[in-house]
C-alpha cells in the first residue's frame, strides 16, 4: 500500500488552511481520510481533547504559521529538534508534526477496534512542547529529488541481485492500487504545494512501495535468514532516502513561505 503518514496529511492540509486556501471543514475531512475520528489533546487553553476544526483554529490563534513533518526511526531523528521527551514520543510513533511559530508539536496515538477489514480507527494527536531549532537532516526538494533518482536505480539493482521478483498476488495488488490512485489523479498534496513537491512525493512513495514489497515478499532467492538480513541491510539506505524525500515534500510549503 502507499505510504501516506497521518502526520503528512495533517501538515499538508493544515498548511493549506493556514494559508487560506481551504476551509476548516475541508481540511479536517481530508486529514481524517479513512479514519473514523481525529481529536487533539493537550492544546493550551483547552481542558480536554477537541476536534480538528477547533484545534486548527486554536493553533492559528497561538501564532502557528505552518506545520512540518518528522518521520524518525531509531538512529535517524529525521525532522526532530527536541526536547528528549517529544523526540521519544515521536520516535515511538515513528511520526510527528512540528508547529512553526509556536513551540508545539503533535504526536499521534492510533487506536484500532473491530475485525480485520472493518477496523474503526481513532487518532488522538497529543500536543507537547518542542524546542525551536532547525529540524534534523531534512533536505531541500532539489536534493531529495536527486537522491531519489539514484535510490530508485539502487533499489532496482539490489532487488535484481537478491532475486526479488516483486511478483505474486500481494505485490500485484499493491502495484495495481498504486497505478489506480495515480490514474485517478488523486491529489497527493493539499493546495499551495509546488508541482515539484508533488513529483517528489510520488517518487518517494514509489521507492517506498518497492522496498515494502521486497521486505514482504518471500518470492525469489532471498528466503534464508542470512539472505533476508542481507536484503534488509542493502535496502536500508534506500528507505532512508525515501523518508527524507517524504519529509522534504510535506515541508516544502513552509520552506517556500519562509523564503518569500
Amino acid at each position: 500500500m502507499l505510504f501516506e503518514p497521518r502526520s503528512g496529511r495533517l501538515a499538508a492540509w493544515g498548511n493549506a488552511l493556514l494559508a487560506g486556501l481551504v476551509s476548516p471543514d475541508e481540511a479536517a475531512m481530508s486529514i481524517v481520510g479513512e479514519d473514523a475520528v481525529h481529536r487533539v489533546a493537550g492544546l493550551p487553553g483547552e481542558a480536554g481533547p477537541v476536534g480538528l476544526t477547533l484545534a486548527l483554529g486554536r493553533l492559528r490563534a497561538l501564532g502557528v504559521s505552518g506545520l512540518r513533518v518528522a518521520l524518525p526511526v531509531p538512529g535517524h531523528p529525521l525532522g526532530l529538534s527536541g526536547p528528549p521527551e517529544f523526540n521519544a514520543r515521536a520516535l515511538e510513533a515513528e511520526e510527528a508534526v512540528v508547529a512553526v511559530g509556536a513551540a508545539l508539536g503533535l504526536v499521534p496515538d492510533v487506536a484500532e477496534a473491530g475485525p480485520a477489514g472493518d477496523l474503526h480507527v481513532s487518532v488522538t494527536w497529543n500536543v507537547l512542547p518542542v524546542r525551536e531549532a532547525p529540524p534534523a537532516d531534512v533536505p531541500s526538494l532539489g536534493e531529495a529529488e536527486r537522491e531519489l533518482a539514484e535510490a530508485l536505480r539502487e533499489a532496482t539493482v539490489v532487488l535484481t541481485r537478491l532475486d526479488v521478483a516483486g511478483s505474486g498476488p500481494v505485490a500485484e495488488a499493491a502495484l495495481s492500487a498504486y497505478r489506480a490512485r495515480a490514474d485517478a489523479g488523486r491529489e497527493a498534496l493539499a493546495p499551495g504545494y509546488p508541482a515539484r513537491a508533488v513529483r517528489v512525493l510520488a517518487l518517494a512513495q514509489r521507492v517506498d512501495l518497492m522496498v515494502s514489497l521486497a521486505h514482504g515478499s518471500g518470492h525469489g532467492g532471498a528466503v534464508a535468514a542470512s539472505e533476508m538480513a542481507a536484503r534488509s541491510e542493502a535496502l536500508r539506505p534506500v528507505e532512508r532516502v525515501a523518508r527524507r524525500a517524504l519529509v522534504a515534500a510535506y515541508n516544502s510549503a513552509v520552506e517556500a513561505r519562509e523564503r518569500d
